[in-house]
C-alpha cells in the first residue's frame, strides 16, 4: 500500500503549472524583442550557436526536479504488510476489579496500583503469548482485546481507574462470563482468566462462573488484592468513605471467597501483598498452562521511498547543470560558466535547501506521528472496528495527551463500544482543550446524548446548553434540548418507581445477609463467643436498623436524583 505521510506539502505541485505560464509569457515576450532586431531567418544566421530545444530540455528538467522533491518532502512510504505467525503460547484474559474499595491503601501504594504494577510485570514475561484486558465493578467491559501488542496492553493499564465504570460494586461473575467469550476459538491453546480483585462480591454467581469457565478448558486464578483486616478507602478531599449512617467504611480482603472462585474454576489463589511473591507464583502457574500454537496478525511498518525520488531529482539537476545553451559546450564551457556564475550558484543552493528540507522533515513528523495514529483509528472506525480504532487513538493520545482531535475521536470510538462512562470522559476532556467551537459544541451535544439515553437530563441539559453557546445554529440540539427539559417533567413518578425497587433491592440483600449472619451465629458454639464479639455483633445491628430507617426515610419523600445510592 502507498501513501504519504505528510500530503499537505504537495499542494506545492500547483507552483509547476504557474512556472510553466511563466515560462510560455517569457518565450512569447524574447520572441518579440528578437522581431525588432531583424528578420527570424537573418537572426538565426547570426546566432548560429544558440539552439531553440536545449533551453527546453533544461526548464523541463528542472520542472521534473521540482516535482520528485515536492513529492520527496510529502515522504512517500511503502508497507502495510501483513503476516500471519505461528507462536507458541498460551492466552490470558486479565479481569481487574476498579472498584471504590480498590483505592485502599493498604497495599502500598493502593490496591488498584499494585495490581496495575504486577499486571505490568506480567506482561514482561510475556513473548508469545496473547493478553487481553476487561474491567469491572458493578458493570464490566472489555478494555483491551485480546492481542499480541503489549506495549498497547501497558499503555491501557495507565488510564485505567475506578470513574471508568459509574456503577459500582463488584460483580466477579460478569467478568468471568464476559472473559469466556473474549478468547480465540482455539481450543489447543491454554487460556487462563485471571482475576484481581479484593473479594468484595457485591452480586454472588461467581463460583457458578468459575465452574462453568472449567469445564470449557478455562482456568480461574484469583489474585486477592488487600488486608484480610481492612482497611479504609481514602476520596478525593483527603477524608475517607462513609456509609450512609457517616460510619467510615472498612475493606476487607475476602480470601474465603476467592479461594472458592479459584477452586472452582481449576485454578489457584494468590495473595497479593507487598512483596514479590505472588508474582512469582502466578508466573510459576502460567508456565504449567498447555502451549499451543497461536496464529498471530502483524502489520509491518510503512517504509520511506524518499531516498528513491531524492536520487532521481539529484540526477535530473546534475543532467540539467551538463546540459549548456550552446551547440558546442566544448568550446563555450568556460565561457558560459563565467557568464553565470551566479545562476548555478543560486541553483544549486535551491537543491541544498529542499535536500535539507526533505531530511529534517522526518524528524518534525516523528514529533506529530500521532496524526498518523488518527489516521488509522479513522479508518479502523470507519470498518466498524470500534475496539481497534480505539487502540489507535489511545495511541495518539499518548504521543500527545494535548491533541482535542485525539480524544474526541477516542470518545466515540468508547461510545460506540458502549462505554459511555468512559467516553463522556473523553469528550469533557476534548470540550476542553478544542478551541474551534464548532467541535466544542460536537463534544459537548454528544455528552447530552450519553446523559440523555441514562436518563440524567439534569446533566443533558447542561450539556446541550454548552453546546448551544458555541454552536447557536444547531437545530438538533435544541430539539434535544426541548425534548429533556419535557422528560425531566415527567420524570418523579419514573424516579418513585425506580427507588422503591432499588429500596427492595436492598433489603432483600440485608434480609439474606442477616440470615448468614445467624447461621453462622448458630454454628459458632456459644461458649466460643467473647464479649468483643457480642460487641461487635450489637454495634453491627445498631448501625444496619439506623441505616434501614433512614432508607425508610428516603423513601418517603420526593426523591430529587437519580443516582442509586449504595452504602458506599
Amino acid at each position: 500500500m502507498f501513501r504519504f505521510e505528510s500530503p499537505i506539502y504537495l499542494y506545492l505541485l500547483l507552483l509547476i503549472p504557474v512556472l510553466v505560464v511563466f515560462r510560455f509569457v517569457a518565450i512569447r515576450r524574447r520572441r518579440k524583442k528578437l522581431r525588432k532586431f531583424g528578420d527570424r531567418e537573418l537572426m538565426r544566421q547570426l546566432m548560429p550557436n544558440v539552439s531553440p530545444i536545449r533551453p527546453e530540455v533544461k526548464f523541463w528538467l528542472l520542472i521534473a526536479a521540482l516535482a520528485l522533491l515536492i513529492v520527496m518532502v510529502a515522504r512517500p512510504q511503502m508497507g502495510t504488510r501483513i503476516s500471519h505467525e505461528k507462536r507458541n503460547g498460551i492466552e490470558t484474559i486479565i479481569a481487574l476489579d476498579i472498584s471504590n474499595s480498590m483505592m485502599a491503601e493498604d497495599v502500598v501504594p493502593s490496591r488498584l496500583s499494585k495490581s496495575k504494577m504486577l499486571v505490568e510485570n506480567m506482561v514482561d514475561h510475556f513473548t508469545n503469548d496473547k493478553i487481553g484486558l476487561i474491567v469491572f465493578a458493578g458493570d464490566a467491559f472489555v478494555q483491551l482485546p485480546i492481542t499480541s501488542d503489549y506495549v498497547s496492553a501497558k499503555m491501557f493499564m495507565q488510564n485505567i481507574e475506578p470513574s471508568l465504570i459509574a456503577t459500582q460494586g463488584t460483580d466477579i461473575a460478569q467478568a468471568i462470563k464476559m472473559a469466556m467469550s473474549s478468547f480465540t476459538q482455539d481450543e489447543q491453546v491454554g487460556r487462563a482468566i485471571i482475576v484481581i480483585t479484593d473479594g468484595e462480591d457485591h452480586e454472588g454467581g461467581a463460583t457458578q462462573a468459575a465452574e462453568e469457565a472449567k469445564k470449557k478448558g478455562m482456568r480461574v486464578f484469583v489474585l486477592g488484592v488487600g488486608d484480610p483486616k481492612g482497611a479504609p478507602i481514602p476520596t478525593d478531599d483527603g477524608g475517607y468513605m462513609t456509609d450512609n449512617s457517616g460510619q467510615t467504611v472498612m475493606s476487607a480482603l475476602n480470601e474465603e471467597m476467592c479461594r472458592q472462585i479459584a477452586q472452582a474454576g481449576g485454578g489457584a489463589y494468590i495473595h497479593v501483598d507487598n512483596t514479590n511473591v505472588a508474582q512469582e507464583r502466578l508466573n510459576d502457574e502460567l508456565i504449567k498452562l498447555q502451549k499451543g500454537d497461536i496464529t498471530t496478525t502483524l502489520y509491518s511498518e510503512y517504509d520511506e521511498q524518499f531516498q528513491a525520488f531524492g536520487i532521481l531529482a539529484l540526477l535530473l539537476l546534475i543532467i540539467e547543470i551538463c546540459i549548456f545553451e550552446s551547440k558546442n559546450p566544448m568550446l563555450k564551457n568556460v565561457r558560459l560558466f563565467k557568464k553565470k556564475p551566479k545562476t548555478q550558484s543560486l541553483r544549486m543552493l535551491l537543491v541544498l535547501v529542499l535536500m535539507a528540507c526533505a531530511m529534517f522533515n522526518p524528524l518534525a513528523s516523528n514529533a506529530q506521528s500521532d496524526r498518523q495514529f488518527i489516521r488509522n483509528g479513522n479508518r479502523m472506525f470507519r470498518m466498524q472496528e470500534f475496539a481497534k480504532s480505539e487502540v489507535e487513538y489511545r495511541k495518539a493520545v499518548a504521543k500527545n495527551p494535548n491533541n482535542p482531535q485525539a480524544v474526541y475521536n477516542l470518545g466515540c470510538a468508547l461510545m460506540s463500544q458502549q462505554k459511555d462512562s468512559a467516553a463522556v470522559i473523553q469528550f469533557q476532556n476534548a470540550g476542553k482543550m478544542e478551541t474551534s467551537k464548532m467541535r466544542k459544541a460536537m463534544a459537548y451535544h454528544n455528552i447530552g446524548v450519553l446523559c440523555q439515553q441514562h436518563q440524567m437530563y439534569g446533566e443533558a441539559i447542561e450539556a446541550y446548553k454548552e453546546a448551544l453557546r458555541n454552536n447557536p445554529k444547531d437545530n438538533e440540539t435544541r430539539y434535544n434540548l426541548a425534548l429533556c427539559k419535557r422528560q425531566q417533567k415527567n420524570q418523579p413518578q419514573d424516579k418513585d418507581k425506580n427507588k422503591e425497587k432499588q429500596e427492595k433491592k436492598e433489603q432483600q440483600q440485608d434480609q439474606q445477609q442477616n440470615k448468614q449472619d445467624q447461621q453462622k451465629e448458630k454454628q459458632q458454639p456459644k461458649d466460643q463467643m467473647s464479649k468483643e464479639n457480642a460487641e461487635q455483633l450489637l454495634n453491627a445491628a445498631i448501625q444496619e436498623e439506623k441505616a434501614t430507617q433512614q432508607r425508610m426515610k428516603k423513601a418517603m419523600q420526593q426523591p430529587r436524583s437519580r443516582k442509586l445510592q449504595k452504602n458506599w
